[in-house]
């Protein structure tokens, strides 16, 4: 059994609840996302015939995202939960420009069943379920299938670098949370266990922005930099 058979996201159950709660449960996601199309529009879109990777798609909201700035995109959406690849063709039912690959990061590293380069490499909140050592492995395998000039984003949660700003930004994930909740005229406790779970979960496995990012420049990735940061909650990448 793969370490996603054992994870919280093999279960249904669990990737729905994560579904339906995913913009109270994700610091200003809205936000990441909106800077993520400004680097699109900014670095990616005159690129000719875009294509894009989307590695840990979920439900594929960021592939969403892209295709609203541009409909020519052809774009593979990578999972490992076919409850979210499910999800993802019901989203793009009426796209034929969509390729999907269901595998975990650990499927792709053992055998590597992406036969494409391309021109914009994204993840969301899935980087961090993998070891730094696997972390690194994978950065190679996103340098080796991003055209030259291509560009690698990961919008994710990071580890704090000190046991001080580590309290402080779960104070302010949870501050985050509960004017969501307010909001949206929530008044149930369904949100105030998630922080216990994520530091709890053995599936998480944050490291910290900086061990990231020389990461990235040690795999030989230039122009590598953090894009946006609130507490835990990172955007940063390189380029080819």
């Amino acid at each position: 059994m793969t370490e996603f058979g054992r994870s919280r996201w093999a279960d249904p159950d669990f990737t729905k609840e994560y579904r339906e709660n995913a913009d109270i449960y994700i610091v200003e996601r809205g936000r990441m996302f909106g800077i993520m199309r400004s680097f699109y529009r900014h670095f990616i879109s005159d690129a000719g015939r875009k294509c894009i990777l989307d590695l840990g798609c979920g439900d594929g909201v960021v592939t969403h995202n892209l295709l609203s700035l541009d409909n020519d995109i052809s774009a593979t959406l990578v999972d490992p939960s076919a409850y979210m690849l499910d999800k993802a063709r019901e989203r793009f039912s009426d796209s034929d420009n969509i390729t999907y690959v269901q595998a975990s990061f650990q499927d792709l590293l053992q055998h590597d069943r992406i036969q494409h380069d391309y021109n914009f490499i994204v993840s969301s909140q899935a980087i961090h379920h993998l070891s730094t050592k696997e972390k690194k492995r994978l950065f190679v395998f996103i340098l080796s299938h991003l055209k030259t000039g291509g560009y690698f984003m990961n919008i994710d949660v990071t580890l704090a670098p000190s046991e001080n700003l580590e309290d402080w930004y779960m104070q302010l994930w949870n501050e985050w949370m509960n004017d969501r909740k307010a909001d949206l005229g929530i008044d149930r406790d369904l949100f105030k266990d998630i922080i216990r779970r994520y530091k709890k979960a053995d599936e998480n496995r944050p490291d910290t922005l900086e061990e990231q990012l020389n990461a990235l420049s040690e795999t030989g990735f230039r122009e590598v930099d953090c894009f946006y940061k609130y507490g835990i909650f990172s955007v940063y990448g390189g380029k080819k």
